[in-house]
Parts: C-alpha cells; structure tokens; sequence
C-alpha cells in the first residue's frame, strides 16, 4: 500500500467503516442533546472537527516529548486550549450558535471521539496521517449530526434550517424533537450504517486460551467438562 493510498484510508475511515458515532457509538451525549436542529447540528460538528484536527496534529507533535505517566493530563490539557479558543470565536461571532449549544459546547473537552483519537492514534503516528484521522471522524462526526439534525427538524417541526418544508402537507411530530425521537433516529442511522459497512461475514472464531480470565471463566469449564 504506497502513502496516498494509506493516508486516504485514514481519512475515510471515520466517515462510515469507523464512524465516531454510528459505528463506535462515542460521543452520543451531544449528538442526542443538539440534533433537534440542523444549524446547531453544523455548529457542533464545526467545532469538534476543529478541535480534532489541531489535537491530533499538536498530540503527534509531541507524542516523544510528553511523558508516558502524564499522558492523559497532558492531552486534556492541550484539547481544552482548543476548545477555549473555539469557544471564544463562536461566542465572539455567532452568540445566538453558543446559546443554543450551551454547556455542551465547553464539553467537547472530554468528548470521547477526541481523547480517544488523542490517545489511539495521534500518540503513535507522525503529524499529517493524525490530522487526517482527525479530519476524518470530525466529517463523520459532522455528517451524523447533519443527518440527525435535519431528520428531527423536519419531523418534528417540518422545518429544514429554519425554512418551511412540509407546511401544508403533514403536521409536525413535535416527538422527533424530544428524547424519545432522537433516540428513534439515532437507532435507525445505526442500523443503516451497520447495513453499508457490514463485512458480508461472521467474526472470526477465537480461543480462550489467550484470555487472562480463562481458569475462572464459567463458559471455558463448560467446554473442558463438554470435551471441546
């Protein structure tokens, strides 16, 4: 596999194969609180694909400096300088964008999607193969929030952005916008996204003679008594 091959593998890996949210099922907290609106949608996956990119490149950057012990403090510390300057712009230029976020835009600090990417990929890959890691989940980050957000808006009060789309033509189900909606819409995406990435074949069988808890582990004395 030559480089640009590789490189565009990271980049869209996060968009469906590993999607952030549909497929790792991480950061559902704030994708479920501000989905009742497709522009609150795009302001949040703005702001997290932002704060992925930088903290990746910067994390990978000093991958050889920071000191394993610390590593989690260390990367908590470098995301929240990224999320203080997001903060301050959107709040600076969009007020009414950071009312409707509220507290979880200054939560995108210890957002699963970007301490997770911090510490599985960026601490252990050079500087332009983390970016695009980050790039790439904050699209697909981006994307589930678009895809939800434009879903419950519409049902919910037959809007898209704000304009009028099924005015005249079906009564708003005002559910789309509450909880229970957004976990229906955020079940269905899921099952959609699992349907398009699936491998066509069952997991690979393992052994449990690799397993640290094997000797206690009631269904491997199952199958030493069963003879298997």
């Amino acid at each position: 596999m030559n480089e640009k091959t590789s490189l565009w593998r990271e980049f869209t890996k996060g968009i469906l194969r590993e999607n952030p949210v549909l497929r790792l099922v991480l950061g559902c907290c704030a994708t479920l609180a501000v989905t009742t609106a497709a522009g609150n949608a795009i302001g949040m996956g703005a702001a997290t694909t932002f704060v992925l990119v930088c903290s990746n490149g910067a994390i990978s950057l000093l991958r050889n400096v920071i000191p394993n012990k610390v590593r989690i403090p260390a990367y908590i510390t470098v995301i929240a300088g990224f999320v203080t300057i997001v903060q301050l712009f959107i709040k600076a230029f969009s007020p009414e964008l950071d009312t409707a976020l509220g507290v979880f835009l200054p939560l995108i600090v210890v957002n699963c999607i970007i301490l997770g990417r911090a510490e599985m990929f960026a601490s252990k890959n050079r500087v332009l193969p983390s970016i695009l890691d980050g790039l790439g989940m904050g699209v697909g980050f981006t994307a589930t929030l678009l895809a939800m957000g434009i879903l419950r808006e519409l049902l919910g009060a037959g809007t898209v952005f704000g304009l009028p789309v099924l005015s005249g033509f079906m009564q708003p189900i005002i559910i789309f916008l509450l909880p229970p909606g957004g976990f229906f819409v955020f079940g269905m995406l899921v099952a959609l996204a699992g349907r398009l990435s699936a491998e066509k074949k069952p997991p690979a069988a393992t052994d449990c003679g690799h397993c640290p808890l094997a000797a206690s582990c009631s269904i491997n004395n199952r199958k030493k008594e069963a003879g298997e």
